[in-house]
């Protein structure tokens, strides 16, 4: 991935900024591709409890849309151009594809699991490599993050109890 820089009086020196919109950038992929994925559920979940998965699925992709936007003006803070197309995404995110066969709320529900748990890995991995690199605001911003997202796979988890 080639990240493009345009002059900026941010603090932080070149070395440093480009490693932190590395991470950024994967980050961005992997909100984007789980922000569709979510939706892919939310159009396709079938059952009893369909209109308390649609709905809670349909909450959860606005909110990964809030943080798509969060991060891409992080990138450009830090003096670089975000690159959040689909097939940037489709490239560059860190999750597996989601199961388009799938209908029974559960099987959504563990497919979106699944995905919530890697990403949040992923987060708290990126707090502790963006403050290791001296960013303290991207580390932020990812732990902001973190929170909900670890809040909602409690909330995804919680309906495959029994």
């Amino acid at each position: 991935m080639s990240i493009r820089f345009y002059p900026t009086r941010h603090d932080l020196d070149l070395k440093t900024r480009t490693a932190v919109v590395e991470v950024l950038s994967i980050t961005l992929a992997t909100t984007l591709d789980l922000q569709t994925q979510t939706k892919q559920a939310h159009w396709n979940v079938k059952g009893s409890n369909f209109l308390q998965l649609h709905e809670l699925f349909d909450k959860l992709a606005t909110e990964l849309e809030d943080y798509v936007d969060l991060i891409a003006e992080r990138i450009t803070a830090l003096g670089a151009s975000p690159q959040g197309t689909a097939r940037v995404a489709a490239s560059t995110s860190l999750l597996s594809e989601y199961p388009l066969d799938i209908s029974k709320g559960f099987d959504h529900l563990s497919a979106l699991a699944d995905r919530y748990a890697s990403y949040g890995s992923h987060l708290r991995g990126s707090i502790d490599h963006t403050s290791d690199l001296g960013d303290a605001d991207t580390a932020d911003l990812y732990t902001e993050i973190s929170r909900t997202i670890d809040k909602r796979l409690w909330f995804l988890e919680a309906h495959l109890t029994e």
